[in-house]
């Protein structure tokens, strides 16, 4: 019996990036150098929205932004420390939803 070789291929299809790792994308697409304001990374980064859980709810980043309690930001990871709360308080506040235990119940 036999067993078949991994695949070269190393992408998941399955795998569903929301939060801190979209942001990831949008920031190396995104022309800010840090130290920045506010105000200049919601400028660089424009009108997009991140998917802040796996069933696809987003938030926009300017919004997000806003939630944050730092005016500046020193990096591009003190940025997503700061805005990793704010998605993570959106994941959890939808998952303890009624349609959100639902969608939880359901296997597809």
């Amino acid at each position: 019996m036999g067993v078949r070789p991994p695949s070269s291929d190393t992408s998941d299809p399955d795998a569903i990036e929301f939060g801190i790792a979209v942001l990831d994308d949008v920031l190396a697409d995104a022309s800010v150098s840090f130290p920045a304001d506010r105000e200049t990374v919601v400028q660089a980064i424009g009108d997009q929205s991140v998917p802040y859980d796996a069933s696809g709810n987003s938030i926009r980043l300017a919004d997000a932004v806003a939630e944050v309690d730092t005016d500046r930001f020193e990096s591009a990871q003190a940025l997503k420390n700061d805005l990793y709360p704010v998605f993570e308080k959106r994941r959890q506040s939808t998952s303890n939803s009624i349609l959100g235990q639902l969608r939880a119940l359901v296997p597809f």
